[in-house]
C-alpha cells in the first residue's frame, strides 16, 4: 500500500492545496514587483526584467510536489496562471505606459506585447498543469520553455557574435544558451517532480530538438511552437 503524504498541519487535502496555491500565487506577484522596482529604480533594462520573469514564471513548477494528489484541487497549482491570463488581456487592453506588467514584460513598453508572448505563456502553463500534470511532459515543456527560452535571449543580445536568421536574427551564443538552460532544468525538474520519468538521454534529444524548434521559430510565437514540439516528442521517444 502506498503511503499517503502528510498535510501541511494536518489538514484536509483540499485545505492543504489552497495553501500552496496561496504560496505559488505570493511567488509569482512578486516577482513583477521587485522587477518593476529594479527597472524604475536601478535601471535594469526592460528586456532583462522580462526574461527574469519568463524564468520566475517557469519555475513555479518547483511547487507541484508540495500539491497532493487525489482531489480536484491540486488543479489549483494553474490558479495564479488563470489570474494572470485575465491580467494580460486586461492590460494589454487597457494599461497605461507606467503599468508595472508593461514596465516589466514587455520589450518596448507597447501593451499590445501583452497579448502576444506573455498571454501565449501563461496559457501553456495552465495546459501543462491539467492535461499534463505531474507527467514527463507537462514537466518538461515548462522547465525549457522557462529556462531556456529565459537564458537565450538574454546571453544572445549581450554576448552573441555569430549571428544568424530565418525568420527572425538569432546568435550562436544564444542557442547554445537555450540548450545549456534547457537541459540544467529538464534534467533537474524532471528528477525533482517526476524522478520515476528521470532519463537523461531523452532530455538531452528533446532539449536539443527544442533549441532547433527556438532557432527556427518567429518572435513571440516560440511560446506555442516550443512546448508543443516538446509534448509530441515526450509522446514518440
Amino acid at each position: 500500500m502506498t503511503a499517503i503524504a502528510p498535510t501541511f498541519f494536518d489538514l484536509p487535502v483540499v485545505w492543504h492545496n489552497v495553501l500552496v496555491m496561496l504560496l505559488t500565487i505570493a511567488y509569482v506577484f512578486s516577482v513583477p514587483l521587485l522587477m518593476d522596482w529594479l527597472v524604475t529604480n536601478h535601471g535594469l533594462p526592460r528586456d532583462i526584467s522580462r526574461k527574469i520573469t519568463h524564468i520566475c514564471a517557469g519555475s513555479v513548477i518547483v511547487f507541484l510536489p508540495l500539491f497532493r494528489d487525489g482531489d480536484w484541487s491540486h488543479y489549483l497549482n494553474i490558479t495564479v496562471f488563470a489570474v494572470w491570463t485575465v491580467l494580460l488581456i486586461q492590460k494589454g487592453l487597457f494599461a497605461a505606459d507606467d503599468d508595472q506588467a508593461v514596465k516589466t514584460m514587455t520589450r518596448t513598453g507597447d501593451k499590445r506585447e501583452l497579448l502576444k508572448g506573455p498571454l501565449y505563456f501563461v496559457i501553456v502553463a495552465m495546459i501543462c498543469g491539467t492535461l499534463y500534470y505531474k507527467q514527463f511532459a507537462g514537466v518538461l515543456a515548462m522547465a525549457i520553455l522557462g529556462w531556456g527560452d529565459g537564458l537565450a535571449p538574454i546571453v544572445g543580445t549581450r554576448m552573441g557574435k555569430m549571428k544568424y536568421k530565418v525568420f527572425c536574427e538569432r546568435s550562436v551564443e544564444g542557442s547554445i544558451a537555450f540548450l545549456a538552460g534547457s537541459l540544467a532544468a529538464g534534467l533537474f525538474f524532471v528528477w525533482l517532480i517526476v524522478p520515476q520519468a528521470f532519463n537523461p538521454a531523452k532530455i538531452a534529444m528533446i532539449a536539443v530538438a527544442a533549441t532547433v524548434i527556438e532557432a527556427l521559430s518567429p518572435k513571440e510565437v516560440d511560446n506555442i511552437l516550443i512546448p508543443a514540439e516538446v509534448i509530441a516528442l515526450a509522446a514518440v521517444l
